[in-house]
């Protein structure tokens, strides 16, 4: 009998709470879950607001305008989608510079991600000195940014000069067909930038290993597996996270770029008096969906890789 009073009790209680008592409970709920998370965002969104939305909502007006430059100041003129047909149909030069950026990135991509592994890996073992190489290897990260890895390029600090001093470029042409020697010569070419962009990577990488637990190797080395046989089966598929993250942050590094010729083919059109802003901020808001759909295929392997490492665990 006290049971069903009890119960009744409770029913009347869930009865009474109203859905805008439940609406201000989950809001509560959802602040000190989150709440620090928006604080830490805070100064960004305050920066975002003030100083970059109106030039990207501005930027994006502009596309559908054509924009000249008269006497008494900017003249605009609506005309649709026109700019975005032209730089699509009518542009080879802009196209071409996407696809060949693209075919370019499908390389280097994988060859950053897999070069800052393997240097993670050697960095990670414990070795005289460890912080000093680390120290080296993050360097570039912070004198080859902007404007100094531009002029650097400009007095030939990006070229890698043993390539023709040594007759390598002259031996893959002879030995190799055309479709296959400029993509080789070309990957040679990138050496350096393939250092220099390798630096937060290999941070990341070495933060991924650090989440492994030592006992899982002490356990693993006293079953017999080898160090070959505990990288495959237990450091990559745990650090396969850190791998789509690395993934994301190379895109975006390689998206733009300095030297990225398709944002130097927008800079062109920008001040060209024939197509000026309006067609320039078309095709950077092309380029910009472009960006988003390949960072979307990075969000989605990231999601499943994590996905398929709850279901392990």
């Amino acid at each position: 009998m006290n049971t069903m009073i009890q119960d009744n009790v409770k029913t009347t209680e869930k009865r009474e709470i109203s859905p805008r008592s439940k609406k201000r409970a989950r809001f509560h709920f959802r602040w000190k879950e989150y709440g620090v998370g928006y604080l830490f965002m805070l100064p960004w969104i305050i920066g975002f607001s003030v100083f970059m939305a109106f030039p990207i909502g501005w930027s994006l007006y502009l596309c559908f305008n054509k924009v000249s430059l008269t006497g008494s100041g900017f003249k605009y003129q609506w005309v649709g989608l026109q700019n975005f047909k032209d730089a699509l149909f009518k542009d080879n030069e802009y196209s071409v510079q996407i696809i060949a950026f693209f075919q370019q990135m499908i390389v280097i991509l994988p060859v950053i991600i897999i070069f800052s592994l393997l240097v993670a890996i050697l960095l990670n073992q414990n070795f005289p000195g460890r912080f000093l190489f680390r120290a080296i290897f993050f360097l570039p990260v912070i004198f080859s940014t902007g404007q100094v890895l531009t002029e650097l390029f400009k007095q030939g600090a990006g070229d890698v000069p043993f390539i023709s001093q040594y007759g390598i470029d002259t031996f893959v042409a002879e030995n190799f067909s055309p479709s296959l020697a400029d993509p080789i010569i070309s990957f040679l070419g990138m050496m350096i930038i393939i250092l220099w962009s390798s630096g937060v990577q290999i941070l990341i990488f070495i933060a991924g290993f650090q989440t492994v637990s030592r006992s899982i190797y002490e356990a693993v080395r006293i079953d017999g597996a080898s160090p070959w046989e505990s990288f495959w089966k237990i450091t990559l598929p745990s650090i396969v996270p850190f791998i789509a993250l690395n993934l994301l942050y190379t895109t975006v590094d390689l998206f733009t770029f300095p030297l990225n010729p398709v944002m130097e083919q927008i800079r062109k059109h920008m001040f060209n008096m024939s197509t000026g802003y309006g067609y320039a901020s078309a095709l950077a808001w092309f380029y910009f969906l472009l960006i988003m759909i390949v960072i979307a295929l990075i969000l989605w392997f990231l999601n499943s890789a994590n996905r398929s490492r709850r279901v392990r665990a």
